[in-house]
C-alpha cells in the first residue's frame, strides 16, 4: 500500500502541472477543434496528456498511459487521464471543467485524483483507505428517490451506443435532474453528497471518464458499476456507468433494464 501512497503523490504533481495549463488557456485562445468523433479538442487537452505520458515514462517506464488525447505503451499498470473533461464548457470559456486521473491496475481503479483548478478542489482516493476532498474525509449521501432533496446528473448524446432518453424521462419522475457539462465534476458531487446519482452512456475510450471516479466514489460509500449493475474494467472501453450513493442504485439499474439491452 505504501507504493499507492507515493502514486497519489505523483498524481498530484500531475494534477498542479495540469491546473497551471487549464488556467493558462481558460482566458486565452485554447485552440478548440473539433476531433473525428464530434468532440472537441482544446491545446489544454493536449499539452497536458503529452505531459503526463513524458512523466510516466521518466519515471515508471514499465506503466503505461491511456490518455483521451494520447496513449503510451501497455502494462497491467496503466494511468487513465481524462486532461480535460467538460472541454466543451471549457472551451467556451465556463469554469465546468476537471483534470482526472487514475491508476488502474490489471483493470481496476486502486488510486484515484480529480482537480478542479475553478473552484481548487482536490478529490482524491486510494482504495481501502478512504475518499477525501482537500484532505477531509468525504461520504455519499442517503437520499433516495422521490425524496424532494434528490439531485442527479445526467449526460447525452444523439449518436451514444446506448439511448437513455426515456430512462432520463421515468427516473425524472422521482429526481431534479441537471446536467453540469462535465461528468467527472458531477461524479463528485455524488462522491461528497451533494447528488444521489449520476448516469452516463458513454462507452468507446470512455473509461478515462469513469476511472478516477470508481475508486473516489465507492471509497466514499458509494456504488459504481456499468449500466447494467455490473462490474467493469477501466483499462478499455466500457458499457456506460451509473455513479451512485448506493442507495438508488438497483432502482436505477431496473430502470434502464426496462428499455435498453446489453450489448
Amino acid at each position: 500500500m505504501n507504493e499507492y501512497n507515493e502514486y497519489l503523490e505523483f498524481a498530484k504533481d500531475i494534477a498542479k502541472y495540469a491546473s497551471k495549463v487549464m488556467l493558462k488557456y481558460f482566458n486565452e485562445d485554447n485552440g478548440a477543434s473539433y476531433k473525428g468523433d464530434k468532440t472537441i479538442v482544446t491545446l489544454a487537452d493536449k499539452e497536458i496528456n503529452s505531459y503526463l505520458i513524458n512523466r510516466v515514462k521518466d519515471k515508471y517506464p514499465s506503466h503505461a498511459v491511456d490518455g483521451e488525447e494520447e496513449q503510451f505503451g501497455e502494462s497491467k499498470y496503466k494511468w487513465v487521464c481524462d486532461p480535460v473533461d467538460g472541454t466543451a464548457m471549457y472551451a467556451r470559456h465556463i469554469p465546468v471543467a476537471v483534470f482526472s486521473l487514475a491508476l488502474v491496475v490489471d483493470g481496476k481503479s486502486v488510486v484515484g485524483l480529480v482537480y478542479d483548478p475553478f473552484t481548487n478542489n482536490l478529490y482524491t482516493a486510494i482504495k481501502g483507505q478512504g475518499a477525501y476532498k482537500n484532505n477531509k474525509k468525504i461520504e455519499v449521501n442517503n437520499i433516495l428517490l422521490n425524496d424532494m432533496k434528490s439531485v442527479s446528473n445526467f449526460d447525452m448524446w444523439s449518436n451514444a451506443d446506448y439511448n437513455l432518453y426515456d430512462v432520463i424521462e421515468e427516473i425524472g419522475k422521482e429526481t431534479y435532474f441537471v446536467s453540469i457539462g462535465s461528468v467527472i465534476r458531477a461524479c463528485m458531487c455524488v462522491a461528497s453528497g451533494e447528488f444521489n446519482f449520476a448516469i452516463f452512456p458513454g462507452t468507446k475510450h470512455k473509461n478515462c471518464d469513469i476511472a478516477a471516479t470508481k475508486v473516489i466514489v465507492e471509497e466514499a460509500g458509494g456504488r459504481v458499476t456499468n449500466l447494467f449493475g455490473n462490474d467493469q474494467r477501466y483499462d478499455q472501453s466500457i458499457k456506460g456507468a451509473i455513479v451512485s450513493n448506493g442507495k438508488v442504485h438497483d432502482e436505477v439499474v431496473n430502470t434502464i433494464k426496462k428499455y435498453i439491452n446489453e450489448v
